[in-house]
C-alpha cells in the first residue's frame, strides 16, 4: 500500500509539470511521444512578453504585467466559441493537486460570468495516466455526465485514494452514476471521444502546455498560478483579460 502511495505520488509530481517546452522547442516526457506531422507542429505558436507589435504595451492594468504574470501566444489561435463570445480555456488533469485545489474556486467563478464568457475545459495529455483521465472526462461528456461527474472525479482521487487508473476502475466508477457496463464501454470507445481526445492532443501543443492547470484567454493570453502569485490573483488577472478582450471588439 505504501509503495503504490509512493508510485502515485512521483507519477503526480512528473504529470502537473511533465509537458514543459524546452529551449529548443520540444517538449519533454510523453507528450512529446505522441503522433503530430511536421506541418501540424509548424503551426505552433511562440509564448511571447510582447503584444502582436512586438510592444511591451498590457491590456491590463499596473498590477499584472505582460511577459511576467502571462504570456501571449503568437499568433493568436482559433477558439472554439462564438464569434461574440471570449473564451477561457482551463487545461487541467484529474490527479494534479494543483487543480484540484483550483477546481472549487474556479466553479465559483465559472457559474458568476455573463453570457458573452464561454468557459471550456481541455484536459492535459502527456502521458499514458493523463491520457485514461482525458477520456474518463470525455466519456463523461458523451453520456451527458460531465457536470454531475466532474467533481466527483477529483474527490474519488484525492480524498478516496483511487487513482482511476484502469477502464476497469474507470467503468466502476461510472456504474455509481447509473451507468452500465455496455453503455459505458460504447462511450469509451466511441469515435466522437477519440475525436475530443485527438483535438485536445492538438489544444495542448497549440497552447504550448508546460504544467497544469493553465488558463488560456481567447486563445490569446496564457497565464497560471505561479505566475500570477495565486489562484485568486490568477482568476482576477482572466477577469482582466477578459475586460479587455470585450473591449477590443
Amino acid at each position: 500500500m505504501l509503495k503504490k502511495a509512493w508510485l502515485l505520488a512521483l507519477l503526480t509530481l512528473a504529470a502537473c509539470g511533465g509537458g514543459a517546452p524546452t529551449d529548443s522547442g520540444t517538449e519533454q516526457g510523453a507528450a512529446a511521444d505522441s503522433p503530430a506531422s511536421a506541418e501540424r507542429d509548424a503551426l505552433e505558436p511562440e509564448l511571447v512578453a510582447t503584444d502582436a507589435a512586438g510592444e511591451t504595451n498590457a491590456p491590463t492594468t499596473d498590477r499584472f504585467k505582460l511577459g511576467v504574470q502571462y504570456l501571449r501566444l503568437s499568433p493568436t489561435q482559433p477558439t472554439s466559441s462564438n464569434p461574440d463570445q471570449v473564451e477561457v480555456c482551463e487545461v487541467f488533469w484529474y490527479g494534479c493537486p494543483h487543480c484540484n485545489a483550483l477546481d472549487p474556486m474556479i466553479e465559483q467563478w465559472r457559474k458568476q460570468q455573463p453570457d458573452y464568457v464561454n468557459f471550456v475545459r481541455v484536459p492535459a495529455l502527456w502521458n499514458p495516466l493523463l491520457q485514461i483521465h482525458a477520456k474518463m472526462f470525455y466519456t463523461a461528456q458523451e453520456l451527458g455526465k460531465g457536470e454531475e461527474m466532474h467533481t466527483a472525479f477529483f474527490r474519488e482521487i484525492h480524498e478516496r485514494g483511487n487513482a482511476l487508473d484502469t477502464e476497469a476502475k474507470i467503468q466502476e466508477f461510472f456504474g455509481r452514476f447509473g451507468v452500465d457496463a455496455a453503455a459505458f464501454k460504447t462511450a469509451w470507445d466511441s469515435f466522437a471521444v477519440n475525436a475530443k481526445l485527438q483535438r485536445a492532443d492538438e489544444l495542448n501543443r497549440r497552447y504550448r502546455i508546460g504544467s497544469v492547470p493553465t488558463i488560456i484567454v481567447n486563445g490569446k493570453y496564457t497565464t497560471d498560478g505561479p505566475s500570477a502569485g495565486s489562484y485568486d490573483a490568477l482568476l482576477e488577472l482572466v477577469d482582466e483579460l477578459v475586460a479587455a478582450e470585450r473591449e477590443a471588439r
